[in-house]
């Protein structure tokens, strides 16, 4: 489809994205592609220029898609496709406002980012980079009976915050290494729980209940914060605590408090807040605390399918067909 003018219509994407998608968007032969080249951000200058005229936008979770982008951009957006299942970049009431499409990548990275989730309650709860260090370090000696110890699953209750698709698919791996008890917290109980014998408690019993803890759940005016110096004073000082979720749920300050007062035994984080977390911070001073730099989805396939879906979003939306996952809103 061409504008009325018979010319390609214009999107633009706001970094390089995997090779899957662009080639979807190159074979539809419906627009012209106008790429940041890069694999580090648009800077706002640069995204303020490339909007510009724009039929369709693709964009990532670092760039905040507000009024002043949709302005620039002008009448012409039909489209945004996020290559992201997290939508809080978006300005929605603007741009539900001016009646343009969205779409977005649920679903396709649920089962990445749960075995991340796991490897990485795994490695913190087991001391796993710790230990890895140790050995580099030349702090490996003799075989000692409390050195390095951690906790294990077997025979553990696991609290699960947002028992989601996210949520759902981390319970349904760590049941297999003997979760005694599996408990989860939310807005509403929910008829899945029962394939994990979940239980849905209040927030306070799972937090006060739980050796490990997994925030899975998603970014909302009621989670924003909610695990703060109340949250952590009412964990066991055995527990540990996962969060792949956003990293705003979480007030660092009081994580720190937390892990270096023994209020708590440690905590494993994929999403921290800024992203990328100053080599600096206070968390990284912390043995107790592992950080990963937000690698959720990153596996090579979910990546790939990631893009193509994101390229598909975007064509239906220029077209004024399905898009394969619209966000309603």
């Amino acid at each position: 489809m061409q504008t009325a003018a018979g010319k390609l219509m214009k999107v633009f994407l706001t970094r390089r994205i995997p090779p899957e998608g662009m080639k979807i968007l190159s074979a539809a032969g419906v627009c012209e592609v106008s790429l940041w080249d890069s694999d580090e951000p648009v800077q706002r200058a640069d995204l303020l220029k490339g909007v510009q005229g724009a039929h369709g936008l693709l964009c990532l979770l670092s760039d905040k898609i507000d009024a002043e982008v949709l302005d620039a951009a002008g009448p012409n957006l039909k489209v945004i496709s996020t290559l992201s299942v997290g939508y809080d970049h978006l300005a929605l009431d603007e741009i539900k406002k001016r009646g343009i499409r969205v779409g977005y990548t649920p679903d396709v990275l649920t089962d990445a980012t749960a075995e991340l989730t796991v490897a990485l309650l795994l490695a913190t709860a087991r001391r796993l980079p710790e230990g890895v260090e140790e050995v580099k370090n030349g702090g490996w000696s003799s075989w000692k009976p409390l050195w390095l110890c951690g906790y294990g699953l077997s025979g553990s209750t696991v609290g699960v915050i947002g028992l989601g698709r996210i949520g759902m698919a981390i319970a349904r791996r760590l049941m297999p290494f003997g979760v005694k008890r599996l408990l989860y917290s939310g807005r509403t109980a929910k008829a899945h729980a029962a394939e994990v014998n979940g239980e849905f408690v209040p927030l306070d019993t799972l937090v006060s209940e739980s050796d490990f803890i997994v925030v899975s759940c998603s970014l909302t005016p009621e989670t924003q914060g909610m695990c703060d110096k109340a949250f952590f004073s009412k964990m066991k000082n055995t527990a540990v605590f996962v969060n792949s979720s956003r990293g705003t749920v979480v007030n660092q300050e009081d994580l720190y408090e937390a892990l270096s007062s023994g209020q708590i035994a440690a905590a494993g984080l994929d999403v921290t807040t800024p992203e990328p977390l100053p080599t600096n911070h206070p968390l990284l001073t912390l043995k107790n605390c592992v950080v990963l730099p937000h690698i959720g989805s990153a596996t090579y396939s979910t990546r790939g399918i990631m893009g193509a879906l994101s390229a598909q979003n975007l064509l239906g939306g220029l077209q004024g067909t399905d898009m394969p996952s619209e966000l309603t809103f």
